[in-house]
């Protein structure tokens, strides 16, 4: 909804935005208030809300300023074609340039359109149009998926039935099939009558493991949910898929995938009570490998919350804190444990409800999970940050994957303390060497100073008047900063002064243009304007103000073109 309103008021100039704050938090206050009465959860998280908006309108702003500048950067290139009928500057943006901006930078198409217009310049829509188009047929190609009809072989048994909370291994059948062509891969769907194996859901992957029979043996690379049927994914199937088959998941990936899930019970306990009850679950993915949590928070997790969390969630796997589930009981009994049920999330007649500890962390929960929490053996976070708008993401490890990482820090610590050659006191080698490091730069700063003065002397002999003009046009080895440094005294020290001064680094092209401030004021020259003209001759582009200009380029090759060029510029100033 914000993202709505702040782009709609581009559409009235993006001056508007400067003055968005007051308007926006007061329309926030007011729709929390109307629809607070409907939906409660919007009054108790207000402060949440308020916080996410100032957040998303941030993001928005930032998004401005780089479109803003990439905008910029664009028409002063040479690559914009003039259009014909079109005043003075007049030009057009192209379609895929407009497009680059919506895609790759999220720039609404309607202030890339304003700002154009504002320049007396247009937007190629078709183009626009044409990319949006192609981007969705790419979308469309890779989702392509070709399926075949389910071949039935035995559905007298209803629906498919999940077992694997009991067990791994079942004596089964197959019910159906169907071929599968995808992204030029061929597979089998396979349904059975009674599974163990878990089918992706509420952020767990899906088992893996085999199908058996007799002397032949199938593995299963995943297990999906479609609609109300479990589906395993095979490349093969059997040479007569009827009969009697054995399912068996692989224990190994069920018992860690199991570990990372309960770990992230924990978690999610842990962070409502460091951070608040605030805090809600956004989304997660638990694998075998990791586990990843998604939660509702409003400013990044210092290292000492992150600490809090992580040593609460290793105490209750030390205290080995049993499993306490309830399987299909009713919504009403769920609350009455004291179940977190998700705003937003839909649950059926029946719910399933996992505890850990008397009232530690109880949810509704589908997943498979561990016995006790002492099999899970150890938790680490190895990364805490934020993917939207007042939502944060946690990823850690468990058990041997939480060992290694511990193992690869000490690893590290270990060798930075050989390099730093201070076995007993790596803090202190570290602040030697920074100090170093700052002795250093000073001493490297002042001989730049020195060879800058230098190169400025260098430089005045090279100056030569042209009418009532003195020039200066030279390469040098500076860097930017370097040639804005030495432009400006040599601006102070030399009387009507045209200064062009350019240099090669890297593979690319810096240009700097100066002009003193008695022929900006007399002979009307201006910095910004002259510099875009020259910067052509390095493929380039730049601006700045009337006195100094800036201008970059990927061509160092025509920079003797541009300082010629420039000569004859200033020879033909009367």
């Amino acid at each position: 909804v914000i993202r709505r309103i702040l782009r709609r008021a581009v559409r009235f100039g993006y001056v508007f935005l400067h003055f968005r704050g007051p308007f926006i938090c007061e329309l926030v206050k007011v729709l929390t208030d109307q629809m607070g009465k409907v939906f409660p959860e919007l009054k108790s998280q207000q402060k949440l809300i308020e916080t996410v908006v100032r957040e998303e309108e941030s993001s928005f702003l930032r998004t401005l300023e780089q479109g803003i500048q990439k905008f910029q950067q664009y028409i002063n290139s040479p690559q914009p074609q003039p259009l014909k009928g079109r005043g003075p500057g007049g030009g057009v943006i192209s379609g895929t340039f407009a497009f680059e901006l919506y895609d790759t930078y999220g720039f609404p198409i309607d202030l890339t359109q304003l700002m154009a217009r504002e320049i007396g310049w247009s937007v190629d829509m078709e183009g626009f149009r044409k990319g949006m188009e192609e981007q969705k047929a790419r979308s469309r190609q890779a989702a392509a998926t070709d399926m075949s009809d389910w071949v039935l072989l035995n559905n007298e048994g209803g629906m498919p039935r999940f077992v694997g909370y009991d067990t791994l291994t079942a004596e089964t059948e197959i019910i159906r099939y169907r071929k599968v062509k995808e992204k030029e891969e061929e597979y089998v769907h396979v349904v059975l009558a009674e599974t163990p194996f878990y089918a992706e859901s509420g952020g767990q992957v899906g088992d893996k493991g085999w199908l058996i029979k007799g002397e032949e043996r199938i593995a299963i690379e995943d297990t999906i949910r479609e609609n109300e049927l479990i589906i395993h994914i095979t490349s093969s199937n059997f040479t007569d898929p009827r009969g009697e088959v054995v399912a068996q998941v692989d224990g190994e990936k069920r018992i860690r995938t199991a570990d990372n899930h309960s770990a992230t019970h924990l978690l999610h306990a842990a962070l409502r009570n460091v951070l608040g009850t605030h805090v809600e679950q956004k989304g997660s993915l638990v694998d075998e490998n990791r586990l990843r949590f998604d939660f509702t928070h409003f400013s990044k997790m210092t290292p000492e919350e992150i600490r809090q969390v992580e040593q609460m969630v290793n105490v209750r796997i030390r205290e080995n804190l049993s499993l306490y589930e309830e399987r299909a009981i009713s919504m009403d009994r769920a609350k009455e444990l004291g179940a977190i049920a998700l705003f937003g999330e839909k649950y059926g007649e029946q719910v399933r409800v996992i505890r850990f500890g008397e009232d530690f962390s109880t949810e509704l929960c589908g997943g498979t999970h561990v016995p006790a929490t002492g099999q899970i053996g150890l938790f680490r976070i190895f990364s805490e940050g934020a993917i939207a708008a007042g939502i944060r993401r946690i990823e850690a490890v468990t058990r041997e994957k939480a060992e290694s990482y511990m193992y690869e820090k000490e690893d590290l610590l270990h060798q930075i303390s050989e390099s730093l050659k201070h076995p007993k006191d790596i803090l202190r080698g570290i602040q030697n060497l920074q100090e170093e490091n700052q002795n250093l730069k000073r001493a490297a700063g002042e001989f730049e100073k020195l060879r800058q003065a230098q190169l400025k002397e260098e430089l005045k002999k090279q100056v030569v008047k042209a009418g009532g003009i003195h020039f200066l046009g030279a390469q040098t080895d500076l860097d930017m900063d370097g040639l804005k440094g030495v432009a400006f005294e040599l601006r102070n020290e030399v009387p009507d002064l045209f200064l062009v001064l350019a240099s090669a680094r890297e593979g690319k092209a810096n240009l700097v243009v100066a002009i003193s401030d008695s022929l900006v004021q007399e002979k009307k020259l201006n910095a910004g304007q002259i510099i875009r003209e020259l910067a052509k001759e390095i493929q380039g582009g730049g601006g700045g103000q009337p006195h100094i200009a800036t201008a970059g380029g990927k061509n160092p090759s025509g920079i003797p073109d541009l300082l010629r060029l420039a000569e004859e510029k200033v020879r033909q100033i009367h």
